[in-house]
């Protein structure tokens, strides 16, 4: 008994009874060699100060020494947390000044290198600061049909000379490669990354050129988010084409996604094929397309560069929104499917040639002569003329009669000499093809103006017929009388 009592009295000392904390990140290994460092600030001694209710100005940052600097950090965060009426220039102007320079100097802050090491509670607060300013309902105005950039002045939030410090702000913190994105993403979670998405309807476009780099930013940060991400643009996608046709950021959202279908890997994906058929596609409908149209061109093509096989799909999905009755809309078209079939195999060409050369046939024969001319520049690209060359028995067929009416009727001179132009390319190209389909052209407008001569006989019958009735009628009345 005597010997267990003095085994338990000459215990070790725990590492708990020498002041060891357990959960403390800051433990130092005290080498021999050499003399034990310094332990660096904790971060999770940064405690949240009170609330603030008035804005008063406050040291600089770089004033104080490091380890005074994050809670200062945090009170600077609650003067930039406050909000106010910026269409009135005159009201709380002192006030707007204090939150403008502290706004600035959290900027530097975090874009110097002294702000590397910043706690996790500093870095929660300034996206709760962040959101809070940025986070906002938008005027009444927005989200209608967007503004066009050539004829409309742009509307500007008088918000935007403090929403851009803010933004600023935020991109400091996601671009930098050393942000550790285990801490972050707790903060740039999927709400944070909703309500951004849902920013894009604002018709500021300063503000939508930052969040199209935001969001870009965030996406290649932050893998966690992509699906999310996509899905998110998906939607808005959706409900612009099937339900609202008025959102302002679709061009920058198309943008994103140009850049990201650019990364996608092959074999790609069924659930990027069906983005393409569900949503790029579908979005050559809405009446604004002149808004984002080169965006979007810039993502179909990207789908037929990566995968040939898409291109069947891709041209008759183009024919399907063909427009009808708007001729801008039609020159479109005609661009965004030079740029298709340049990326187009033959294999897939002949898939989907004859539909594809119908409509382009009608577009030769169009009155606008835009539609016409950009038609007829289709035959400037090498690769579309091979295309055509080796095709030319089922082509030609279709569009020779086209080419014939514009020689012989149209009413602009650089359509007239196009069309010669590329006659005579046929006629180089097949002489004993041409000769039949001039000799099968002369045959059908024989046979149609034999028809069109008997469809007048007719109505000459069928009007002396009624001369004769009346004349009949009127003796017979006459006769009555008398």
């Amino acid at each position: 008994m005597f010997k267990k009592m003095m085994k338990s009295g000459s215990r070790k000392p725990s590492r708990n009874d020498a002041g060891f904390d357990p959960n403390s990140t800051n433990m130092v290994v005290n080498h021999a060699s050499r003399p034990s460092p310094l332990p660096p600030p904790s971060p999770t001694t940064t405690k949240q100060p009170p609330p603030m209710h008035s804005i008063e100005p406050l040291p600089l940052l770089r004033d104080l020494p490091p380890p005074e600097r994050q809670p200062l950090f945090l009170r600077k965060l609650q003067i930039c947390s406050f909000h106010f009426d910026f269409t009135d220039p005159t009201k709380n102007a002192r006030e707007k000044e204090i939150k403008r320079q502290t706004l600035l100097e959290l900027v530097d802050y975090i874009q110097s290198g002294t702000a590397k090491i910043i706690s996790e509670l500093c870095q929660e607060e300034m996206v709760k600061m962040i959101s809070s300013n940025i986070f906002r309902s938008l005027p009444a105005s927005a989200g209608q049909e967007p503004a066009d950039p050539e004829e409309d002045e742009p509307y500007l939030d008088p918000n935007w000379p403090h929403l851009q410090l803010v933004y600023e702000l935020l991109i400091r913190y996601v671009v930098p490669s050393d942000t550790d994105t285990k801490i972050a993403k707790r903060f740039i979670d999927h709400s944070f990354v909703s309500n951004l998405l849902e920013l894009f309807e604002t018709e500021d476009p300063r503000e939508r050129d930052y969040l199209k780099t935001i969001l870009h930013r965030i996406y290649g940060k932050f893998m966690v988010h992509r699906p999310f991400i996509r899905k998110g643009i998906n939607n808005i996608f959706y409900r612009f084409v099937y339900e609202t046709e008025r959102h302002s950021g679709i061009g920058e959202l198309l943008e994103i996604m140009g850049s990201i279908i650019n990364g996608f890997a092959l074999p790609m994906k069924e659930e990027h094929k069906l983005f393409l058929i569900r949503a790029l596609i579908p979005l050559h409908k809405p009446k604004p397309i002149g808004v984002y149209h080169q965006q979007l061109a810039y993502c179909v093509v990207q789908f037929v560069e990566k995968d040939y096989r898409l291109a069947d799909t891709v041209i008759r999905g183009l024919l399907k929104y063909w427009p009808v009755t708007n001729c801008s809309k039609e020159v479109l078209f005609l661009g965004e499917l030079e740029e298709v079939l340049e990326a187009t195999q033959p294999v897939e060409f002949q898939r989907c040639m004859v539909p594809l050369f119908q409509r382009v046939a009608r577009c030769l024969n169009s009155s606008h002569f835009q539609v016409a001319e950009r038609s007829l520049f289709l035959w400037n690209s090498e690769h579309i003329v091979v295309l055509i060359a080796q095709n030319r028995s089922v082509i030609l067929p279709i569009i020779f009669a086209s080419l014939e009416k514009n020689t012989e009727s149209h009413w602009n001179q650089a359509v007239h000499g196009l069309s010669e132009n590329i006659k005579r390319m046929f006629m180089e190209m097949d002489p004993e093809l041409f000769e039949e389909c001039q000799q099968e052209y002369e045959e059908k407008q024989s046979k149609s103006k034999e028809v069109e001569e008997q469809r007048q006989s007719r109505w000459r019958r069928l009007d002396e017929a009624v001369e004769e009735r009346e004349r009949v009628v009127g003796e017979e009345d006459h006769m009555i009388i008398s």
